[in-house]
């Protein structure tokens, strides 16, 4: 199977990683008989010479040795081999999204190789090996260039074959054929279509019935049955039943290979997780079907059933916004589970939701109050932090999260993200004060950990903007020595805390002025502005902010921001302002404008207003700055109701589409829809 492979020059090609002169070496790995020296060669495979997605001149000489690895039956995983070539294969089409380092020249190459031996896929679709067999459905889709014939023998296999999982790869490649022939207008997609229809009724088992309903969604969604949503439901309590009290069987420890560590992070249901993840993508917009369809996996019998779709239900609401509460509410559920991976899998997707989460309130609080040491994490490495259940708690804002942080703040450690929890309980968290006080005056001045313990405090003491914590956060601010490791985070922390005071931290003013030519110059001007009015001394720290392209990519952002909160009394920066509008990143320009139209309290139609639309339009992580300007605006801000008015009828969440799907898109989305509808439930903006 490796003849000639000492013939090629392996030195003068590249893989990832620079010379492939060890591919040889993982090529032989690959039917080592060890399986730790498998795993390892698989991992490095596509580490180096198929990373990312990528096709170099190495990955394109292994096709051939990796199509005669494929159909030698004494070597074990040739699955994994079978794969491998799939995804190489696949990259010609766009179908993987690295940049490669190499060019399309290659990827096609590598296709063509692979549709010129195509006829090996043929073979191994009736190997003996099932895992193989699974592998093979989707390369005989791509690479054999015979529509008839692939067809066939698609038909034959589902004809013949006895293994369950085998039956869900023909199924998937059946739509993956349908497909990518219906463009075409190819008969034979017509005929694929039928035959899946054909597999989504009975006699056919619950799996493959499944499997076909979510092919049939994604390529012929006309023919999906209009009870949809009570057949799939009823479909997967079907399968789960046939498999009784079983769980797939999980495979032992193994090497410690990127393959390894993955194959053991998979669900423990890892196909059913498939055949419903599969018909939610298809399903996209029909956000009611989905959310029905959700509530009916949430009340499974089977608990792996349940797990599956606590994971699903973070996908659709991260995308969408819809009614969230009887998922919610039945995902809190499950947080009396006796299944440690479902319980995970529930507080997990609860702490992203923030006040989304209130309607699993009471079991999240039912959890926290019985189980005291989930409320403080104490990781491997790193400081400790909340615990997902209490912390998920007062994100909701639920005010039963106080006297749990209350007993938190007694303990011997403080979490360090104590304080971004706080502000979401707003007054309720009123009774915690004194407790942060009193933490915050026996912070060392000069000890190791100063950053770790005094920047929760000053955070929290922050968002409750306590005027009794000045002579606390000032010893801090004045005592702390030079070159303490992270001490310009704590100084910023303490400034932020002293400007939450406003006018009560009059005390503070020297201390703020002497900081206006550090590198906490911003966020000092924003807490003098706050304790004084007084602007002079501010604008042109500000002023040379604007233009500051050095250390901290954000600070022209946050200049132009603070200039906009001090209105006419920063008209000196309107020249730079209008400057800044016409250049820099998007987040940048924004800024600028917003800063430019509430200083002047007039949209400058020609210049203000287009940059804003273009904002919108073409960066949504500036929507929640422009709504908010509009908001500061009033009936001013008009001009733009139309954009807030469309953000509040759209289905969609505003960074869906732009890489916005992180631990905070939700909240931040549900935030920009309150500075909306604030906005126009102001005078004039109805």
């Amino acid at each position: 199977m490796f003849r000639g492979i000492d013939e090629v020059d392996w030195a003068s090609l590249r893989h990832a990683y620079g010379s492939a002169e060890d591919v040889p070496g993982l090529l032989r790995g690959l039917a080592s008989a060890d399986r730790a020296e498998r795993e390892t060669a698989l991992d490095r495979m596509y580490g180096a010479v198929h990373h990312q997605g990528g096709v170099y001149d190495s990955t394109l000489a292994c096709v051939p040795f990796l199509l005669a690895l494929a159909v030698r039956e004494e070597v074990r995983d040739r699955a994994g081999a079978v794969e491998l070539l799939v995804s190489i294969g696949g990259s010609d089409r766009g179908e993987f999204d690295g940049d490669g380092g190499g060019s399309g020249d290659l990827a096609a190459k590598a296709c063509a190789a692979l549709r010129a031996g195509a006829d090996v896929f043929v073979l191994l679709a009736g190997d003996t090996d099932a895992g193989v067999r699974r592998a093979a459905p989707a390369a005989l889709v791509r690479f054999l260039d015979r529509p008839a014939r692939v067809l066939a023998l698609l038909r034959e296999r589902i004809t013949v074959e006895r293994d369950d999982r085998v039956l869900l790869a023909l199924a998937e490649s059946l739509g993956l054929f349908a497909r990518r022939h219906l463009s075409a207008g190819d008969c034979h997609a017509a005929e694929a279509v039928d035959l899946l229809a054909a597999l989504s009724g009975p006699p056919y088992g619950p799996g493959l019935r499944l499997a076909a309903l979510g092919q049939l969604a994604q390529c012929a969604p006309e023919l999906l049955p209009t009870d949809l949503v009570p057949t799939v439901v009823r479909l997967l309590r079907d399968r789960s039943a046939q498999r009784g009290c079983e769980r797939l069987a999980q495979d032992g420890p193994g090497a410690d290979t990127l393959a390894g560590r993955l194959r053991r992070l998979r669900p423990s249901d890892e196909e059913g997780s498939r055949l419903l993840r599969t018909l939610h993508s298809a399903l996209d917009g029909r956000v009611a079907d989905r959310v029905a369809l959700l509530c009916g996996q949430l009340t499974s019998p089977d608990a792996l059933d349940r797990c599956n779709a606590v994971w699903m239900s973070a996908g659709l609401f991260r995308e969408w916004r819809t009614d969230v509460v009887e998922p919610v509410t039945l995902i809190g559920a499950q947080l009396g589970s006796g299944e440690g991976r479902l319980h995970d899998a529930a507080v997990a997707v609860l702490v992203e939701l923030f006040e989304l989460a209130l309607p699993a309130a009471d079991h999240l609080h039912a959890l926290v109050t019985c189980r005291p040491e989930l409320r403080v994490r104490h990781g491997e490495r790193g400081a400790p932090t909340l615990g997902g259940p209490l912390k998920a708690l007062a994100r909701a804002g639920d005010a039963r999260a106080t006297p749990v942080l209350a007993e938190v703040l007694a303990g011997p450690v403080v979490p360090h993200d104590l304080g971004l929890a706080i502000p979401h309980l707003g007054h309720a968290a009123a009774p915690l004060a004194p407790a942060l006080r009193r933490r915050l005056a026996r912070v060392p001045l000069d000890g190791p950990d100063t950053h770790e313990r005094a920047v929760p405090l000053l955070s929290a003491l922050t968002a409750l903007g306590d005027a009794e914590s000045v002579p606390s956060v000032l010893r801090l601010l004045r005592g702390m020595p030079d070159g303490l490791r992270l001490g310009d985070a704590v100084t910023e922390s303490a400034v932020r805390a002293l400007g939450a005071v406003g006018s009560a931290a009059h005390e503070a003013i020297p201390d703020l002025r002497g900081l206006l030519e550090t590198d906490c110059a911003i966020a000092a001007g924003d807490a003098l502005w706050s304790v004084t009015g007084e602007a002079d001394a501010v604008v042109p720290v500000l002023l040379r902010k604007l233009a500051d392209s050095g250390r901290g990519r954000y600070r022209p952002t946050a200049a132009a921001g603070l200039l906009g909160r001090l209105g006419p009394a920063a008209r000196a920066a309107l020249p730079a302002l209008r400057r800044m509008t016409g250049s820099g990143e998007a987040s940048e320009r924004a800024a600028a404008a917003c800063a430019v139209w509430r200083i002047t309290g007039e949209p400058e139609r020609e210049q203000v207003l287009p940059v804003l639309r273009a904002a919108w339009t073409e960066h949504p992580r500036t929507r929640t700055t422009i709504a908010g300007c509009v908001a500061a605006l009033g009936s001013t801000g008009a001009p733009l109701h139309d954009l807030l008015r469309a953000e509040l009828t759209s289905p969609r969440r505003h960074r869906a589409d732009s890489g916005g799907c992180d631990s905070h898109g939700i909240h931040e989305d549900e935030r920009l829809l309150r500075v909306c509808r604030g906005a126009l439930s102001r005078e004039g903006g109805g």
